[in-house]
């Protein structure tokens, strides 16, 4: 049995969750030593447990990149992590990024405009899901506005599950120019701060210390990735479940109101993150099964996000659903600091593509396919149409 399904990147990977969760909730992948959760009570367990399952970089892990993320805030144990997190929970609270609304419109607004002004097709990953939370981490950052495609081409390359990416660019090398362009950036932020989130993290100190250089690279890494892929494919999701369930845009047109708890089903429905790595740092039993100390562990969220035992009628897109106890950002200590951004932005692009798009379907014909990756869970384009003034 696999777990994994190596080589194939599905756009309905959700009946072999079924399976998995069914036959082996809990399984060893034999080719890679790694252990696999299905079921949402032992996926929420791995992902909160940091004193049983550590967030340490080891293994095989699948995000790789070791040089980037060794000393990252997601690869952190407390009180490093605690200490760490505290450094930009400020950038994200509900306040701060409330304040970014304004923009977040203006820019959304923008790209529309273009889309707009070509007629009634378009493509909105490459026209909208995939700039706006480009361009609104890069402005938190400080990244000059002509590096933004280089950002976002690092960004696919580091959650794509295959070494190598079309054109021949391995992770390997895609990591070195990412660590050499960051310190760069540190020098000339040093030398001449800024207002943005990176000036603040050189400014900022831990009992006295400054943070690290690996630390500020993982800062800069994490903020690159977490900042925009998960953006990009929760707004192409919402996009796609929408367009498969009759009758929902309409209602969302007569009661915008609607729309977060609909975001908080699309987040359940089609996680953007479909699995999480920890190791265990002690021998443990997970539904049974003894898993040895050192052992890596993949947290299937997409999996448990669609558990029958959690979820009534899980394989059905339901706005209604309440409670929605979804795992889709995560679970404590790590649960996603950026969750605020991500939703604001989702909800600004549906309400603008909604009043601006009448009756935005998908494009006929479409041929949809997903990202190479197990991590993440996203479409290479999404072709739409609307009824064009």
């Amino acid at each position: 049995m696999d777990a994994t399904q190596p080589g194939e990147f599905p756009l309905d990977p959700f009946p072999h969750y079924e399976r998995m969760r069914a036959a082996a909730p809990v399984f060893q992948d034999d080719q890679s030593g790694s252990w696999h959760a299905f079921r949402y009570d032992d996926v929420q367990r791995v992902l909160s447990e940091h004193a049983t399952f550590s967030s340490r970089m080891g293994g095989d892990n699948p995000a790789g990149s070791g040089q980037l993320f060794a000393s990252s805030l997601i690869t952190a144990d407390p009180p490093r992590h605690r200490q760490l997190r505290s450094l930009v929970t400020q950038a994200f609270t509900p306040k701060a990024v409330d304040a970014l609304a304004p923009r977040i419109a203006a820019l959304t607004d923008e790209l529309l405009d273009g889309v707009a002004a070509r007629g009634g097709s378009a493509d909105l990953i490459q026209d909208l899901a995939y700039p706006l939370p480009v361009i609104v981490i890069s402005e938190l950052m400080g990244i000059p506005a002509q590096d933004r495609d280089r950002f976002k081409h690092w960004s696919d390359t580091i959650v794509s599950q295959t070494r190598t990416v079309p054109g021949g660019e391995s992770q390997d090398s895609t990591t070195s120019e990412m660590v050499e362009y960051f310190l760069a950036l540190i020098d000339r932020r040093r030398s001449h701060p800024g207002e943005d989130l990176i000036s603040g993290l050189l400014s900022a100190e831990i009992e006295g210390q400054k943070l690290s250089v690996p630390e500020l690279l993982g800062f800069c890494a994490l903020l690159l990735v977490a900042g925009n892929e998960t953006t990009t494919n929760l707004i192409g999701n919402a996009v796609l479940c929408l367009a498969e369930s009759p009758g929902t845009l309409e209602r969302l047109l007569a009661d915008p109101a609607l729309l977060p708890q609909t975001l908080e089903e699309v987040l359940r429905f089609r996680s953007p993150v479909q699995s999480m790595y920890r190791v265990s740092v002690a021998e443990t039993e997970l539904s049974g099964q003894r898993i040895p100390a050192g052992a890596p562990i993949v947290a299937w969220i997409g999996s448990a996000n669609r558990d029958e035992r959690q979820f009534e009628r899980p394989a059905d897109f339901d706005v209604d659903r309440n409670p929605n106890r979804h795992l889709a950002f995560g679970h404590g200590i790590h649960f996603c600091l950026g969750a605020p951004l991500a939703r604001l932005e989702a909800r600004i692009a549906l309400e603008a593509l909604l009043s601006r798009l009448p009756g935005l379907s998908l494009a006929p014909g479409a041929r949809l396919e997903r990202m190479e990756s197990t991590i993440v869970y996203g479409l290479r384009a999404l072709p739409i149409s609307w009824q064009a003034a």
